[in-house]
């Protein structure tokens, strides 16, 4: 089952847990119930509000479920994740294979990552109707553990074909870029819960190595599905929406439920990134020699809507 992605984003609202249910009260006035929400069905938590007040049973109960919690500062961008300390049975077993992975096997894997964000990018400039030759140039040449950066390359002709010459990827600015970093958020807190599902730990990198991110493994397992946020901030913005709201932010949101191309066919992206983390575990138990990566192409909703409008 997919779960889902709860945000909350108002100052005035008190969360706590009732019989199987996350309870959402205002704390203004009367302290209305204004919804719930069954606890098994919630893939992640974003508290994007300064104002929130929440129980710690309510806590407990989410990562009890391996649902994220997720702490975002006024810019949209993710600064805290409450995740589980207990995993499935296996999780030891993998973990410690995890640390045992050799430098070639990372290499191996950060190539194969790398190459297909590459192709998704060039799927994402497709779509846009904008040139793809650069991005698939770049993704037929990568190497193991992308020495040549060709990463960073492709990043650097990638925003300015989809985004204008004057586009600065800059997490501290409005419009875009904040529109970008909320996409993110809910990216960032889909594959958390996929790492920790998959018996992985999240610290453990494969190309990330910054010694103040502990979501390295994270933050490489996600970069395939950046462009499926990208694209979607592109089709917003060419519909006059440049800005973090209600309705931007249910748009992207539901991109992670449309469909993707992978080798099972049609598959949500959501499902996407959990059968990644999974295919990591097993190529770290010497299960697979390849990580799952979904083909070559954008989610199909959202590539019909663009053919659409």
């Amino acid at each position: 089952m997919i779960g889902r992605i709860v945000e909350v984003a108002d100052d005035r609202r008190h969360l706590f847990m009732h019989r199987g249910f996350m309870v959402v009260q205002d704390t203004e006035g009367e302290r209305k119930e204004l919804g719930q929400v069954p606890l098994d069905d919630i893939a992640a938590v974003i508290a994007n509000a300064h104002g929130l007040s929440y129980t710690n049973n309510l806590l407990v109960a989410l990562a009890e479920r391996g649902a994220p919690f997720v702490l975002c500062a006024a810019n949209h961008n993710a600064v805290g994740m409450l995740l589980p300390i207990e995993g499935n049975f296996e999780q030891s077993h993998r973990i410690e294979a995890q640390i045992a992975a050799s430098q070639p096997t990372h290499k191996r894997m950060w190539a194969a990552i790398v190459r297909s964000k590459l192709e998704q990018q060039a799927a994402a400039l497709e779509a846009a109707g904008m040139p793809t030759a650069p991005l698939t140039a770049l993704a037929a040449k990568v190497k193991s553990g992308d020495p040549e950066n060709l990463e960073a390359q492709g990043a650097r002709r990638y925003w300015t074909l989809l985004f204008g010459t004057d586009f600065r990827r800059d997490q501290n600015a409005p419009g875009t870029n904040a529109l970008l970093n909320y996409g993110y958020t809910v990216l960032r807190a889909t594959t958390a819960r996929a790492v920790i599902a998959a018996g992985l730990h999240p610290s453990i990198g494969l190309h990330h190595s910054h010694d103040n991110n502990a979501m390295r493994l994270v933050d490489d397992l996600m970069e395939p599905f950046r462009p499926v946020i990208d694209l979607k901030v592109w089709q917003l913005r060419r519909n006059d929406e440049d800005h973090v709201n209600p309705d931007s932010k249910r748009a992207m949101v539901r991109t992670l439920y449309d469909d993707m191309q992978s080798d099972a066919g049609a598959t949500p992206v959501m499902v996407c990134v959990q059968k990644l983390t999974t295919s990591l575990a097993q190529v770290y138990l010497g299960q697979r020699d390849k990580l799952d990566l979904p083909l070559p192409g954008l989610p199909l909703a959202l590539a019909s809507a663009l053919r659409d409008e």
